[in-house]
C-alpha cells in the first residue's frame, strides 16, 4: 500500500478519535453510564431507529427509479442491500459507500459500474440542494428567535462567540477545512476517470429527464430527509433534559449536524458530535449543559452508527445468499 493511500485511511479515523478525545476528555464515565442506564428511555431511542432503516430503504427505492430511463432494472432487495453495505464500508474508509454499491449492483444484477455511478452522482446533487434549501429555512425560521434571545438577554455575537475556546476555534476550522478538501477529492475522483467515463456519468445525471415520475423521484428525496430528521429527532425523548428543545430548534440542530457528516471521518465521528454539542448548548445555554449535550450527542451517534453496522451486515450477507441463489444470466 502506497504512503498516500495509507495517509488516506488513517487521516479520518486519526481526525475523528483527536475531536473525540478533545470533547471528552474530562468526562466522569461512572456518572456517564448511570444515566444511560438509569434515566435513559430505551423505547423512544429504538423507536427512532425505524426511520433510520427507512431513510435507507428510500434512497433504493429511489436509485431503482433513477436506474430505469438507463433500461437497467435491479431487484428492489438488491438495491436496498447495496445501500445498507454502501453505508457500513463507510464508516471503514469514508466517501467509498458509492463506489461499494455501485459494484455491488454490477456483481449481483449485472448493472453497469458507469451508469449506475452516474445516478449516484445525480443523488448527490439532489441531496445537496435538498440539505442547502433545508438549512437555508432552518436557520430564516429561527431569526425571530435569535432577535428575541440576544434582545431579551442583552448578549451580542462577541459574547456568544467567546463561550468558544481557542481550540473550539481551531476544531471548527479544521472541520470546515476537511469539508472543502473532501468534496474537491470527490469532483476531482470523478472528473479525471477519462471521456467514456463521463459520457456514462452524463447519461447518469440526464436520466431524471426521463424517470417513469419525477414527482415520485423528488418526493422520495423529500422522505429521506423527513425519515433522517425523524432518526434524529425521536431521540431527544430519550433524555428528560432534551424536553425543553423545541422542533425548530431539532431541525436547526439536524441541518448543521448534516453539514458536519461532510468531513470525511467515519460516520462523522467528532464533527458532528462537536456541532450538536455546540448548537444545543448555544441555544439553550441555562437548559443544557456542555456536559448533558454531549452525552446526547455521543449515545445518539454510538447508537445509529450500530444500526448502520447491523444493516450493512444484513445487505452483505442477503447480497451474497441472493449471488449464490440466482445465476447473474437470469438478473435482469
Amino acid at each position: 500500500m502506497s504512503m498516500k493511500r495509507a495517509l488516506k485511511l488513517i487521516l479520518p479515523f486519526v481526525l475523528a478519535i483527536g475531536i473525540l478525545w478533545w470533547m471528552y476528555r474530562g468526562t466522569d464515565w461512572l456518572d456517564f453510564f448511570c444515566v444511560i442506564k438509569t434515566k435513559m428511555h430505551w423505547g423512544w431511542m429504538l423507536f427512532s431507529l425505524i426511520f433510520g432503516m427507512l431513510a435507507q430503504q428510500i434512497r433504493a427505492w429511489r436509485w431503482r427509479l433513477a436506474l430505469e430511463p438507463l433500461g437497467e432494472r435491479p431487484r428492489r432487495s438488491t438495491t436496498e442491500d447495496a445501500i445498507f453495505l454502501s453505508y457500513a464500508t463507510s464508516l471503514v474508509v469514508p466517501r467509498i459507500g458509492e463506489v461499494m454499491r455501485c459494484g455491488s449492483l454490477q456483481r449481483s444484477d449485472g448493472v453497469p459500474f458507469a451508469k449506475s455511478l452516474g445516478t449516484v452522482v445525480t443523488e448527490r446533487i439532489v441531496d445537496s440542494l435538498m440539505i442547502i434549501l433545508l438549512t437555508t429555512c432552518a436557520f430564516l425560521s429561527q431569526i425571530p428567535v435569535f432577535t428575541k434571545f440576544l434582545s431579551t438577554t442583552g448578549t451580542d455575537l462577541h459574547s456568544l462567540l467567546a463561550r468558544f475556546t481557542t481550540t473550539g476555534y481551531v476544531v471548527t476550522a479544521l472541520c470546515l477545512a476537511m469539508a472543502v478538501a473532501g468534496g474537491i477529492f470527490l469532483v476531482r475522483r470523478y472528473v479525471r476517470r477519462g471521456g467514456d467515463l463521463l459520457c456514462q456519468l452524463r447519461d447518469g445525471i440526464l436520466s431524471l429527464r426521463h424517470v417513469r415520475s419525477l414527482w415520485l423521484y423528488l418526493l422520495y428525496s423529500i422522505l429521506i430527509w423527513v425519515s433522517y430528521f425523524l432518526h434524529f429527532y425521536i431521540a431527544f425523548f430519550s433524555f428528560d433534559f432534551m424536553s425543553v428543545v423545541s422542533p425548530l430548534d431539532a431541525f436547526l440542530v439536524f441541518c448543521v449536524g448534516s453539514f458536519a457528516v461532510l468531513v470525511p471521518t467515519p460516520n462523522g465521528a467528532g464533527p458532528w458530535h462537536f456541532a450538536v454539542k455546540t448548537m444545543l448548548v448555544l441555544l439553550y445555554p441555562a437548559c443544557i449543559s456542555e456536559s448533558q449535550a454531549i452525552l446526547f450527542a455521543l449515545v445518539v451517534h454510538t447508537i445509529q452508527t450500530a444500526l448502520v453496522v447491523l444493516l450493512g451486515a444484513w445487505g452483505w450477507a442477503h447480497l451474497m445468499r441472493s449471488n449464490h441463489q440466482t445465476p447473474k444470466s437470469l438478473n435482469h
